[in-house]
């Protein structure tokens, strides 16, 4: 009987290798998932927080409003004018105190808010009076937005979607502001104003 001599043949080489190739196949796929989950996770944590700053910069905006009617060329405008365009979705203009004492807006400020092409946009002008003639400077906040509502409580207990309801000025007693996401699901927030 001859005695084969030490060593692999080629043909258990071979498996080794397949073998070897399938783990490393197993792995690269298993790395590939894991980073592409964490690059989703870290995606929707900035989507998150875009929506919370947003919301937030909503609300001390609206908590700051004060009933100040502007004047306009055609005569005043509400000191909070909120309304539906063509899409359903609430402009809203409304005049707003200032930040600080040093801040030369400190008198005041003319903000809204508005939805254009799913980007939630916040708007600025540079006066408070004559707002017509000067240009409003809009500036994107959050994206991927579906629809942008607002609904007000008036002084009698009800919630109207325009504001002011007929016969009524100054600011309403709190707003509801509905944010619908393009992939699903909507977020409210209730602010009382007064």
């Amino acid at each position: 009987m001859s005695r084969r001599p030490g060593g692999y043949t080629l043909v258990e080489t071979l498996v080794a290798l397949a073998i070897l190739a399938l783990f490393a196949t197993f792995a690269w796929r298993a790395t590939a998932a894991l980073a592409d989950g964490e690059a989703r996770l870290m995606d929707e944590a900035a989507r998150w927080q875009a929506l919370d700053t947003t919301i937030a910069r909503i609300e001390a905006d609206l908590r700051a409003a004060v009933p100040r009617a502007v004047r306009t060329a055609a005569g005043r405008s509400p000191a909070l004018q909120a309304a539906p365009d063509a899409a359903g979705n609430t402009e809203l203009a409304f005049s707003r105190a200032g930040i600080e004492a040093t801040d030369p807006l400190a008198a005041g400020e003319r903000v809204g808010y508005r939805l254009r092409a799913g980007t939630l946009e916040l708007l600025a002008w540079s006066s408070l009076d004559r707002i017509d003639a000067d240009p409003v400077a809009a500036y994107a906040m959050v994206d991927r937005i579906e629809a942008f509502a607002l609904r007000h409580a008036d002084g009698g207990g009800r919630w109207v979607d325009r504001w002011p309801p007929p016969g009524r000025d100054g600011l309403p007693r709190a707003v509801i502001v509905r944010l619908t996401l393009a992939e699903g699901g909507s977020i409210d927030r209730w602010i009382v104003l007064r």
